[in-house]
């Protein structure tokens, strides 16, 4: 009995995990954990343009407005806080460079032009770059599910011993007492 109900404890103790009930997932991706990284868009009525600043680092992505194809083989550049950046192309639809120091924080314009054929057009568009908060990604927050699982783990272990020590002390009753 007391090894039932210790395990009927433990389980309400767990906490509740989301299932899918149908074995898929509806293409959802996981989640990322962390920071996203700094973004930037711009549209006109011939291509959507979406950049991605990691550091020095710049990538974008160049797609055909009318059906989202990627576009191939196009001269991309850009003016981004004052830089003129040139970006190669590293795969279909995706071109990237370098930029000659880290952006600082603040709202920064971002142009871009854009020849792909016969297409040239100019895009426009910003990014909101924001320091990071060292309070937000404190190292501490880490620990906190590991104390709540302890705590929990201590709780059920008192109350199994609880329960032990009064079964042992019901049984010990009814044969009699100690010697």
């Amino acid at each position: 009995m007391l090894a039932g109900l210790g395990l009927v404890a433990a389980v309400c103790a767990m906490p509740a995990v989301a299932a899918d009930e149908h074995g898929h997932d509806h293409g959802a991706s996981a989640a990322a954990s962390g920071p996203a990284l700094p973004r930037f868009s711009a549209v006109s009525e011939v291509f959507e343009l979406v950049g991605v600043v990691d550091g020095k680092q710049l990538t974008v992505y160049l797609d055909r407005f009318g059906d989202n194809a990627p576009v191939k083989d196009a001269k991309v550049e850009l003016e981004i806080g004052g830089a003129r950046v040139a970006l190669q192309q590293h795969a279909e639809g995706e071109y990237e460079g370098a930029l000659a120091q880290e952006l600082k924080p603040g709202v920064i314009a971002v142009t871009a032009s854009i020849v792909a054929g016969k297409d040239a057009d100019l895009l426009a568009g910003e990014l909101d770059l924001h320091e990071e908060a060292a309070a937000h990604d404190s190292p501490a927050r880490g620990w906190r599910p590991y104390a709540a699982w302890a705590a929990g783990a201590v709780v059920v272990l008192a109350a199994l011993a609880w329960f032990r020590r009064r079964a042992v002390g019901a049984q010990r009753a009814r044969m009699g007492g100690e010697a």
